[in-house]
This record gives structure tokens, C-alpha cells and sequence, in this order.
């Protein structure tokens, strides 16, 4: 592009000095001359101002050329400050993540052949390389401090409630109720035998069986309408339950007394030494039974794995609620983190800046604008003599 500029701008010289010569013969020419003469300096005029930008013209120290390598520090800094107030902002990036959709993409992903297994696969190949890493105490010590450290700097009750959220948002909390409810039925109806001895041995000696046998039937028929109520969704019980879920939700999430109480059940359980010691024990059987089913082809640990994977990605497509807070969840962390780093990546880009020399800086930015900055040239030469032509025209009309 620089050869055809500089063509041109010679091409306009031969015009020039061909009118110039054969002016006396053929008048016209005039008009050729004079769009030739502006078109040289148009070309000559924008070239000086193109090279100028990125060194002195013809190697000669005219002030105000060599414009990028003489403001080095500046581009950097100005060039760091845009990026961290144009496009590292929350708004934007968060924005962009928008048009994400990070469960939806998952959910698809693991439903496809191979993907559920080839990740359980993984999972499973890691299983024996952490175990050998927990089996060295030093490890194992580390560990567990970092663990400690970790849960020292988490707050229980707000996590416990965004996991309780999820929960409600896809109506999953109601789905836990009933099976309870289930099984409580199903107790009921196994242990009646066992509920009719209980009423009989607690009531006086002198109350005849049959009005034993009365109360319990109507004891037992008043726990199984209860727990009737309790499956209609309609019911008052139902909407007690969903408000006293929403109450605990939002008390999770903003009372310290939840926070503290969680705290205080966590350290008791895990400092207990009866703990530690079932700990210790559970694990060294589980241990042992993790390696060897990991280690076999047909392991029922990635069997599982795949199937709960398989398990999630159907539940997680059907129930766009539940998608719709995780996508959240994803752009708001991923905003947060980047912006919070926007520090580091700016200052990447200046310290980068700032190491090369004039001259690279100068041919960097050249190799991306210089194609267009010649087509400025070319541009000023066809314009310049245009404008020059209209002029010799203005001329004769004022001659």
C-alpha cells in the first residue's frame, strides 16, 4: 500500500512536468497541470503527516513528528486507563456475560453421549491420586489446616441460604416434603401393631379396651388427615410451610444469630474427640474401598458419577428457574472477579507498553493502521487534485 501510495505521487509528477512541457501545444493541458500540482501536494502533505506519526520525515528532527515513539509512556497510560473505564467495568462485563447461557450450554453438554462419562471417568482417575496425597501426614495436616482456614472465612448461614434458594426456586423443597411425608405414612402403616401396644400401656387400668381401641383409631385416622393436608398443595399447611421456608431463607441471609449458631455446631462436632476419632476410623474402611473400586474397570463409583451427572443435566434442563440463578450467580462472580483484578490487567498492558522500545511500538502500530493511513494518502492525492482542478477552473472564469 506504501509502494502504490508513493506511485501515485509519482505518477502525478510525470503528469506534472509532461502538462508543463506540452502546455504551448495543447492549452487543455492546463487543466491536466494544475490537477497534477495539487495532487502533489495533497500526496506530499498527507504523507509527511502519516510518517510523522511514527518517525521523524526523512530521518529529520522536525518538531512534532515521531509522534507515538515520542509519547510512549503516555499511550500506555492512556491506553491502560481506557481499557480499565471502557471495557473492565461491571456494567460491561456483566453485560456481555448476559448473552451467556453457562447452565443451559452445561445442561446440553453432559446430555450427549460420552460427555457424562468421559467427565465421571476423570472425577475417578483423581479419586486415588488424592487419597495417596491424604495418606502422607504432612499432606493430611495440610489439609486439614487449609480446610479449617477456609471454613474460618466462609459464613455458613448465607451459603446455607442460597443453597435453600435454589432449592425453592425449583419447587424441589416441596418435593422433599412429600417424600418425608411419604415415608412418615409408610412408618405409620408398618409400626400400627407396635402404636396400638404404646396407647394400651399408657392408658389407665381401669378404662375399658374398647375405648383404648377407639382413641387409637381415631389418633391414627388424625395423623393420616394431617399428613393429607400436608400433600395438598392448596392446603393451609402447605402455605405455612412455604412461608416459614421464605422466613428462614431470608434469616440465613441476613441474621448473625443463624450465622453464630451454625458456627458454634460446626466447631463443637468437628474439635469433639469422639468425633475425630469415628472420623478417623470411617475413613481408613472408606479409603480402602474407594481405591479398590476406582482401580477397576467396571468401577460403581464413575457408574454413579455418570448417572448423577446425567441425573442433573436433565433435571437442570427442564427447570429454567433453577438455570436462570446459576447464570446469575456465574456473571455476577465472573463480573465481581475481573473487576476486582482490573488492576492487574491494566497494569499487564502498561508494563508491556513500557518495556518495548520506541521503534517497536512505533512498527507495531504501524502493521495495524498503516494499510488505512495509506489510503489517507491515496486519498489526499486524488482529493488534492480534484480541489486543485476546481481552482484553475475558479480562475479562468475570474481571469
Amino acid at each position: 500500500m506504501r509502494r502504490l501510495a508513493t506511485g501515485l505521487l509519482v505518477l502525478m509528477a510525470a503528469l506534472f512536468v509532461a502538462a508543463r512541457l506540452l502546455h504551448g501545444r495543447h492549452p487543455a493541458l492546463a487543466f491536466v497541470g494544475a490537477f497534477a500540482e495539487a495532487a502533489m501536494v495533497g500526496a506530499i502533505a498527507d504523507w509527511f503527516a502519516v510518517t510523522a506519526l511514527f518517525r521523524h520525515p526523512l530521518g529529520i528532527p522536525i518538531p512534532h513528528t515521531a509522534i507515538i515513539p515520542s509519547n510512549k509512556e503516555k499511550i500506555g497510560e492512556n491506553l491502560g486507563n481506557f481499557l480499565e473505564h471502557n471495557f473492565i467495568s461491571y456494567d460491561v462485563v456483566h453485560g456481555e456475560l448476559a448473552r451467556i447461557d453457562f447452565a443451559g450450554s452445561a445442561a446440553s453438554w453432559l446430555e450427549q453421549p460420552g460427555n457424562a462419562r468421559a467427565v465421571a471417568a476423570q472425577l475417578t482417575s483423581a479419586v486415588p491420586a488424592l487419597l495417596r496425597m491424604v495418606e502422607d501426614d504432612d499432606a493430611a495436616a495440610f489439609l486439614r489446616n487449609a480446610l479449617a482456614g477456609a471454613l474460618k472465612d466462609v459464613r455458613l448461614a448465607p451459603l446455607l441460604s442460597q443453597l435453600l434458594s435454589v432449592l425453592v426456586a425449583g419447587r424441589q423443597h416441596h418435593v422433599l416434603l412429600e417424600k418425608m411425608l411419604g415415608v412418615v405414612a409408610a412408618i405409620l402403616e408398618e409400626h400400627r401393631p407396635t402404636i396400638r401396644q404404646k396407647v394400651h400401656e399408657h392408658s389407665p387400668r381401669w378404662m375399658p379396651k374398647a375405648f383404648d381401641e377407639k382413641f387409637y383409631e381415631r389418633l391414627m385416622a388424625g395423623v393420616h388427615d394431617l399428613l393429607a393436608d400436608f400433600q395438598d398443595e392448596d392446603s393451609e399447611w402447605r402455605a405455612r410451610f412455604q412461608q416459614a421456608t421464605e422466613e428462614l431463607i431470608a434469616n440465613l441471609a441476613s441474621s448473625p444469630e443463624y450465622e453464630q449458631k451454625l458456627r458454634a455446631l460446626l466447631d463443637s462436632s468437628l474439635g469433639h474427640p469422639l468425633f475425630r476419632g469415628y472420623v478417623g476410623s470411617v475413613w481408613d474402611d472408606v479409603r480402602l474401598r474407594l481405591l479398590a473400586d476406582t482401580g477397576a474397570p467396571d468401577s460403581r463409583i464413575a457408574a454413579h458419577v455418570e448417572q448423577a451427572l446425567r441425573a442433573f443435566s436433565t433435571a437442570l434442563g427442564r427447570n429454567q428457574a433453577v438455570q436462570d440463578k446459576l447464570n446469575e450467580w456465574i456473571r455476577t462472580f465472573a463480573a465481581e472477579t475481573i473487576v476486582a483484578k482490573r488492576a492487574l490487567i491494566v497494569g499487564l498492558v502498561r508494563r508491556v507498553i513500557r518495556s518495548w522500545d520506541a521503534e517497536t511500538l512505533s512498527r507495531k502500530f504501524e502493521l495495524h493502521v498503516g494499510r488505512d493511513l495509506q489510503y489517507i494518502r491515496i486519498n489526499g492525492t486524488i482529493v488534492g487534485g480534484l480541489v486543485g482542478l476546481l481552482l484553475h477552473a475558479v480562475g479562468l472564469l475570474f481571469a
